[in-house]
């Protein structure tokens, strides 16, 4: 079947996939944290850690170790890989969780936004699927 018409997995293994990512990015993050203290610097060399992390996923195998424990991959509209770009456009959001003091409300509304608007898409596409060229999550 192309992946054009494939349905969308559903929203459980994408919840879990992200987690997986999320316990990946944590970890990495406190690492850093550990290496250059937690300070300002280490908000900023954190959330350009992370969005290289889902951008290089994205962009390289077409999925972060979340999604490839799941099975599943993000293509582009045409079925392909994410240009960087897209990539970037698509994982944007991420960095929105660094910003101090109101970050994690912001990043946490916009997660609901997503999960709302991917629940309610025929394509399970929210919008940061849509900024980024009408990129997908499908089954591998």
């Amino acid at each position: 079947m192309s992946t054009s018409k494939q349905l969308p997995p559903p929203i459980p293994a994408r919840l879990a996939a992200r987690a997986i990512d999320v316990l990946a990015v944590f970890g990495l993050n406190l690492a850093l944290g550990q290496v250059i203290g937690f300070g300002a610097d280490w908000l900023v060399l954190g959330a350009a850690l992370v969005l290289g992390y889902f951008v290089a996923g994205d962009t390289l195998i077409g999925a972060t170790l979340g999604k490839l424990a799941l099975g599943l991959r993000v293509v582009n509209a045409e079925g392909g890989r994410l240009s960087p770009v897209q990539a970037l456009r698509r994982e944007l959001f991420v960095v929105v969780g660094a910003v101090p003091f109101v970050g994690p409300i912001l990043a946490l509304c916009i997660w609901m936004w997503m999960l709302v608007t991917v629940w309610s898409s025929p394509l399970g596409q929210g919008p940061h699927d849509r900024f980024a060229g009408d990129s997908r999550v499908v089954r591998a």
